[in-house]
């Protein structure tokens, strides 16, 4: 049973009036509609039209674009809509998440590793007052993942660590900040990521913890969180076998009753808005016919759908459901009695009447303002953090180790990448003469069948491979590798990937006795267990030009490192830290 008058609701008799009589005056159609979140590609008015008055979603989500488009769009998509519709956006880490001029704050991880949940307040109330200025006014954040399991791919830096209890503060202090700024959260991703290597968008993965195990970490946070009146809850495709039927046991939890109804609301008491997270990832769609999968989701106990293959689609999905008898109308009257309750407790219905579902394009100059700046610069300051320096080589001086050979390792392999000029630049003006690796070259065996006939690029790289290590030492001074590998959706590893030919060649760290080698990684940090043979190693979690300017600085030592790593940098290896 739904109480309109408890967290996270809390309505008024008139606010409960008009979640009922909204409710009774909507089709079947109208209803089924409104379990939809679909995500927003075009501000087209014939487009818009027939996601509001055909389809009757009840939410959009649009990615990051121009602070004024954003706006104006959300103005239209609003000014359109019968009911009004939650707007939703990754606010996981400031403005940036809903528009290109947004303020960053780097990544969840960074806000943890300075240790002070100030940091996790004010990165929710940047996030939310900056999305809240375009229209926004459901923020899927914050993370309440554990990142447990260092090979997951997409886990790490998007999380406020590896302990729970510092995971919930910095969730909470989140929460507050969104709640300052009426945007609804969404903590997610129930029941929990970072215990599994994999990653849910490519299959459904597995929490594999105990029940007393999940209990004392991840329960605790949902707990703690719903009890603070969080608004919604998103539902991963994460298996959760110790809590699920036995016919649900590795069924993701978007479709399972077990975890949905039987943990998330009996268990745990959530009285919210349940929304899944989007559905077209693989560890939705792998699971049943999608044609199932959908009206499966709401019978399980969902209450919105995120992102669809086809809304269209989708929508005659969920209509055969109910004729088919795989969802009934009363559990869809629950779901849409939790949506439109949802929105009357942020006083959209009352807004709607006001017209101030969107504010005026003078709540622009919220977005990126120095205030919110001048916080992210202060979290870059406190956030980076000396994992090692065992062979002493800090601070750094142009007088010591002049001649500097950069690496930067990301996907993008140009030497002429803006990553790149950005980190030379940054050397240089510090009094570095600065060589940058060209990892675009590669020897094979086929090249050396025909040394004759080589490119002098690949000569190069072959007397590379092959040189005295006394005429390596008179190249250089310093070795410092930029690691630029940011966590993506997809991708199966993150790890690093040495340019070389039978282990030879300066791209991989075969000097490090010969020559002073640095590694500074400007996102995933975990690199250690690729590279554990380098003696100095930072972890920056971001690469914003303020995180740049706060590593600099702390290199040159004019700032002191004080990050505190949220996570085992040294993956509970021994060797990593020597």
């Amino acid at each position: 049973m739904i109480d309109l008058r408890s967290k996270p609701f809390d309505l008024s008799e008139t606010d409960i009036s008009w979640v009922r009589n909204t409710l009774s005056e909507m089709s079947l159609e109208e209803k089924a509609g409104q379990v939809f979140c679909p995500m927003g590609f075009s501000d087209e008015p014939a487009l818009l039209r027939h996601m509001l008055d055909e389809i009757h979603v009840g939410a959009m989500m649009y990615r990051p674009g121009p602070a004024a488009y954003i706006q104006e769009t959300h103005r239209k998509i609003q000014s359109m809509a019968k009911i009004p519709l939650l707007l939703a956006a990754n606010t996981e880490c400031g403005g940036n998440g809903l528009a290109f001029e947004g303020t960053s704050f780097g990544a969840p991880l960074a806000v943890a590793a300075t240790g002070d949940t100030e940091a996790a307040y004010r990165m929710g109330y940047t996030a939310c007052a900056e999305g809240a200025a375009l229209g926004l006014n459901w923020s899927f954040a914050p993370i309440t993942d554990i990142n447990r399991e260092f090979h997951n791919p997409i886990t790490n830096i998007r999380t406020f660590g590896s302990d729970p209890e510092k995971v919930l503060c910095c969730a909470s202090a989140y929460m507050r900040g969104a709640k300052k700024n009426g945007v609804a959260v969404a903590i997610k991703h129930f029941p929990g990521d970072g215990i599994d290597e994999r990653d849910q968008h490519i299959l459904t993965s597995v929490n594999s913890l105990s029940r007393e195990e999940w209990d004392e970490s991840f329960g605790k946070i949902y707990s703690s969180l719903i009890s603070q009146g969080a608004e919604t809850v998103m539902v991963g495709h994460i298996a959760l076998p110790a809590y699920a039927d036995r016919d649900e046991r590795f069924l993701p939890a978007s479709l399972s009753r077990s975890l949905i109804t039987g943990l998330l609301r009996e268990k745990l008491g959530f009285n919210g808005m349940v929304s899944t997270d989007a559905t077209p990832m693989v560890g939705f769609t792998s699971a049943m016919p999608r044609a199932r999968a959908i009206p499966s989701a709401i019978a399980a106990g969902v209450d919105m759908i995120l992102f669809n293959k086809d809304i269209d689609e989708d929508y005659r999905f969920l209509l055969e459901g109910i004729r088919d008898g795989i969802l009934t109308v009363e559990r869809l009257d629950d779901a849409v009695t939790r949506i439109l309750a949802t929105k009357a407790a942020l006083g959209l219905h009352i807004k709607q009447k006001r017209g101030t579902l969107v504010p005026g394009p003078e709540a622009l100059s919220a977005v990126g303002c120095g205030t919110h700046r001048q916080w992210a610069k202060q979290v870059a300051d406190k956030a980076v953090t000396l994992v090692k320096d065992t062979q002493g080589l800090l601070p750094l001086s142009p007088e010591r180790t002049k001649r500097v050979y950069l690496n930067v390792i990301q996907k993008n392999s140009d030497p002429e990448d803006p990553v790149v000029l950005a980190w030379k630049k940054r050397f240089e003006d510090e009094g570095f003469e600065v060589s940058v690796r060209d990892r675009r070259t590669t020897v094979t065996v086929r090249d050396m069948g025909d040394i004759a006939g080589m490119s002098a690029e690949k000569k190069a790289l072959m007397h590379e491979m092959y040189r005295s290590v006394e005429e390596a030492r008179k190249v250089y001074d310093l070795y410092v590798y930029i690691c630029n590998m940011e966590n993506a959706s997809n991708n199966t590893t993150l790890r690093l990937n040495w340019n070389v030919t039978f282990g030879l060649g300066d791209d991989a760290p075969w000097f490090v006795q010969e020559v002073p080698t640095l590694m500074i990684s400007a996102a995933y940090p975990y690199h250690l267990f690729d590279a554990p043979m380098i003696k100095t190693y930072i972890n920056a979690y971001a690469n914003t030009p303020d995180y740049q300017a706060s590593v600099m600085d702390k290199l040159m030592g004019r700032s002191a490192f004080e990050g505190n790593s949220p996570i085992d940098p040294f993956c509970g290896r021994e060797e990593l830290a020597l």
